[in-house]
């Protein structure tokens, strides 16, 4: 059901990326409710803002502890707009409606990371006092209130979704969906959780999730068979062996690299720009070696394989598959044809599980609805490295071509630049139809990268006439651009930041082709 936003709360830490929203917001007459920091930077901007204290008749306490915490605010979050009673209680109280809630969190995690590597603190209790203040409450209030009632609102907890809001608020005139609000709501909990979980593991003394205090499994060895192996952690939380032989280091490796994408694929869902609705948002993808080697988003399971696996059907061999849907007979048989190693997917029908079944070592993994890891480790020389988990697509979207992208190309830049992060350093990719048609992954040097991608997408005879190209970092000369639009790539996407990028984007607008800027950087070593 289509409902029209005619007010919002906005509330955040970071300010960065929030302009673009707030000046759509005015522009199509949405009320905007604010506090603190957030109301100084709409001031700033010159457009009308409405600070909470009006609404709630009460003025912000407690040093800005308690600002947002109040029947006003949560009852215009929470109210029904179908149930009589609670209308009547909204008029009677005299509280406005909140049909866009717009909030972050705290950095707590930042906080902890900031404090905790700061080897020159020697004041402890200063320094629990500094994460004890980024525990955010009225934050992850007003987010689940949001989300419990995504029936009548909209939430937004992650500047990660601020070009997906601009982008379904311009093109839909202020309305949204009952299936986007939905989506909305369930990144909003879990955004909560992850917040939750981070708080209580600094409580615990577990800032790491890969900590050796978790089951461990003996493997078989290693990467190479005189390498002893062992793994920490629970699997069964993630997936269930339904067939097959134990899982190997390799495997384990290639299935997180696997998981790790679809997890993605299924935050990065595609809209039909005439109904607004989802469309074609059936993965399917092959992994050798942890990286992307077959990829596509077709509208059912069989179609989506077929597609991948045209990608570089070679190198599919041996290799990982994975699917966000179920696997049925079609979908079966077909694979059924080739040597693969593990298969991973939500579901299986039975005759597709008889079908796979018929070789005693053919692994397969039913996946669990779970949310992605948030924490990376890597061990090197005498320790190892922690990073959060790479979980934005792009930051920005700025056309800077010879002319805007079209709603398709949009959509295969999307993809590209999805499929383009989890492939290893330099890493380019071209996509076509939704379909990986070529990558080069692992080079020294970003031409030999499109190199490759080109030669294999000729290898299996793809059309990249039309075709869109990926790239992880940006270009510091035109040379990339040049010799993809020889081959017929006709739109680009990239991070941008090079003191030459001039020279790619006159190139695009002598030769009228689309490049977009993206302001993140996907390198994966």
């Amino acid at each position: 059901m289509q409902k029209k936003i005619k007010s919002a709360l906005i509330s955040v830490f970071y300010k960065d990326g929030l302009l673009p929203i707030i000046r759509l917001l005015h522009e199509q007459n949405i009320i905007i409710y604010s506090t603190g920091g957030t109301k100084i930077f709409i001031d700033n901007q010159g457009i009308p803002c409405v600070p909470v204290e009006d609404v709630t008749l009460y003025p912000e306490i407690l040093g800005g502890r308690v600002k947002t915490l109040h029947p006003k605010i949560f009852g215009g979050i929470l109210a029904k707009r179908n149930d009589e009673q609670h209308l009547n209680d909204l008029q009677a109280h005299n509280i406005p409606t909140i049909d866009l809630v717009i909030v972050d969190l705290y950095p707590f995690e930042e906080t902890v990371a900031n404090t905790t590597a700061d080897t020159n603190s020697t004041n402890e209790t200063h320094t629990e006092q500094l994460i004890i203040e980024k525990i955010d409450i009225g934050g992850p209030s007003m987010i689940r209130a949001a989300a419990k009632n995504y029936a009548d609102v909209v939430v937004i907890a992650s500047k990660n979704d601020y070009n997906l809001l601009v982008d379904m608020l311009s093109k839909q005139a202020g309305e949204t969906s009952l299936v986007q609000r939905r989506l909305f709501a369930t990144k909003a909990f879990d955004v909560c959780t992850h917040y939750d979980n981070a708080i209580s593991a600094y409580f615990n003394n577990l800032p790491i999730s890969t900590a050796f205090n978790k089951p461990k499994m003996e493997l078989r060895y290693g990467e190479n068979p005189h390498q002893g192996a062992s793994f920490y952690g629970n699997i069964n939380e993630i997936f269930t062996q339904l067939h097959g032989k134990a899982l190997s280091y390799n495997n384990l490796v290639d299935v997180d690299a696997a998981w790790q994408l679809i997890q993605e694929a299924n935050k990065n869902p595609f809209y039909n720009t005439d109904t607004n609705e989802l469309d074609g948002n059936v993965w399917f993808a092959i992994i050798k070696h942890t990286n992307v080697c077959g990829a596509a988003v077709k509208n059912n399971t069989y179609t989506a394989w077929q597609a991948a696996l045209a990608a570089d059907p070679e190198s599919a061999f041996g290799g990982v598959l994975i699917t966000n849907a179920e696997v049925d007979e079609a979908t079966a048989t077909a694979i059924n044809n080739i040597f693969f190693e593990v298969l991973i997917a939500p579901s299986f029908s039975q005759t597709a599980l008889n079908i796979l079944q018929q070789k005693k070592n053919r692994i397969l993994l039913q996946m669990h609805n779970n949310t992605q890891q948030i924490i990376q480790t890597k061990s090197l020389l005498n320790g190892i490295l922690v990073q959060q988990v790479d979980e934005l697509n792009y930051e920005q979207w700025t056309e800077v071509g010879g002319r805007d992208t079209n709603t398709i190309e949009k959509q295969n830049l999307i993809l590209a630049n999805i499929l383009c992060k989890h492939l290893k350093s330099n890493a380019i990719v071209l996509v076509k139809n939704k379909q990986l048609i070529g990558k080069g992954c692992g080079q020294t040097s970003r031409i030999d990268a499109l190199k490759n991608a080109i030669d294999k997408a000729k290898q299996f005879d793809a059309d990249i006439n039309g075709s869109v190209l990926a790239s992880d970092a940006f270009f510091p000369f035109d040379d990339c651009v040049k010799i993809a639009h020889a081959a017929g790539v006709s739109a680009y996407i990239q991070p941008g930041g090079s003191i030459r990028d001039s020279d790619s984007t006159n190139y695009c607008k002598q030769n009228n082709l689309a490049m977009v800027l993206t302001n993140i950087r996907h390198f994966k070593h």
